[in-house]
């Protein structure tokens, strides 16, 4: 299995699609740039100036399907014809009103519909924060007792949650619940495995995600599938190394206690190895969602299915990358026949700017992967070049 194949990779992307990738990819490999374009876009939105043309002729375009879910599954069909399958999700983050809670629910349901009768949509996700609020999460995390008021909020915080996924498991599609700050995660974790228990009676229909550079996740993984033993329900887990490296360290610093995550890359791909073969042999009574543009990661796997005759399209075994990121990874997987899924993200330019911000950040903490995707996008340009004489 090899991830070169630039041909491939690149299919749906134009000339000018490349082009935009190379000078985007270019730009996250300066850290500095990224930090302080992060800060100045942070303080434009609050401000509540107008930015979003610039982001949609940029960043939006390359990480983002469309503004809605119209131009969105014009993506899914594309990808499909590919073999690659997708999940789509309206990309905002955190909210902070009741409001803004069921609007974000009703849009995760009406996503959900279009997933009923297309077969190129086997996953939806939601962030939990988008359905309640931060603030009452961390409380609820903490272990501190809720007020009267605020446990009438939780209730609704776990209707709109329950709602959400009873109707995936009503139209046959698997539900992702997004990990988050590990401050907030306990709570998460609480109604994610309560969930589990709830609708994964006899496959897997929701998941988790465990966030591997924490170094507490492999314990809970293991409790996880012994709770899960004793309790008779099947575990699903997206299995990620972990997206707020930065923000866990500051918030451990003020706190003045030990990051709850590793101190090195080495021992985070470590401990994400040890959970993918742990996983791997429990396939019996759970279901592997990697999400990973680590390529390195995705051999391990591909390699133990083909050593243990696995199919390639088991269906507890999904890899998945994020749309715009990582095309080397999912085309070539999914040409060979391995089940891949891409996150594809949508909504207007305005409620995702904080995703792209995050995306940005996050290509430049990762080592190695935007030197990779520049790499192989310059490699497919001068390859276009020789046969088509475009440049």
């Amino acid at each position: 299995m090899k991830f070169d194949n630039t041909q491939k990779a690149y299919q749906l992307k134009t000339d000018r699609d490349l082009r935009k990738a190379y000078y985007l990819f270019l730009l996250f490999s300066n850290e500095k740039l990224v930090s302080i374009g992060s800060s100045i876009t942070r303080l434009i939105l609050r401000m509540k100036l107008p930015v979003s043309y610039i982001f949609k002729i940029t960043f939006f375009s390359q990480f983002c399907a469309g503004l809605n879910k119209k131009e969105s599954l014009k993506v899914v069909e594309s990808l499909k014809s590919f073999k690659i399958l997708s999940y789509l999700h309206y990309a905002v983050e955190a909210v902070k009103t009741e409001k803004g809670m069921e609007i974000s629910k009703n849009n995760t349901l009406e996503t959900l519909s279009f997933s009923k009768e297309n077969k190129a949509l086997p996953f939806s996700v939601f962030k939990a924060t988008s359905l309640g609020t931060i603030i009452l999460f961390e409380k609820k995390s903490s272990g501190i007792a809720l007020t009267d008021s605020e446990k009438n909020e939780w209730k609704r915080i776990e209707l709109r949650i329950d709602t959400c996924c009873a109707a995936a498991k009503k139209i046959g599609v698997k539900m992702l619940i997004d990990a988050e700050e590990s401050w907030i995660q306990p709570a998460i974790d609480e109604i994610a495995e309560s969930l589990m228990e709830k609708y994964n009676k006899k496959t897997p229909v929701i998941y988790t995600t465990l966030q591997m550079y924490r170094k507490d996740r492999m314990i809970y993984m293991k409790n996880l599938y012994c709770r899960a033993s004793k309790r008779n329900f099947k575990v699903g887990i997206k299995l990620v190394r972990g997206a707020y490296i930065e923000k866990e360290n500051l918030k451990a610093y003020k706190l003045g206690k030990p990051s709850p995550i590793f101190e090195s890359k080495e021992l985070t791909d470590q401990n994400f190895n040890n959970g993918l073969y742990y996983m791997l042999s429990k396939l019996n009574n759970g279901s592997l969602f990697l999400g990973s543009h680590n390529e390195q990661s995705i051999l391990r796997v591909t390699k133990w299915m083909s050593q243990n005759k696995i199919s390639k399209n088991h269906p507890h075994i999904w890899f998945s990358q994020l749309y715009g990121m990582a095309d080397h990874i999912s085309f070539n997987l999914a040409s060979s026949g391995y089940q891949v899924v891409k996150y594809v993200p949508y909504g207007p330019v305005n409620e995702v700017i904080p995703y792209l911000v995050r995306r940005a950040e996050e290509n430049t903490s990762i080592t190695g992967q935007t030197p990779r995707e520049l790499s192989l996008i310059k490699k497919e340009l001068k390859r276009r070049r020789v046969r088509a004489r475009v440049f």
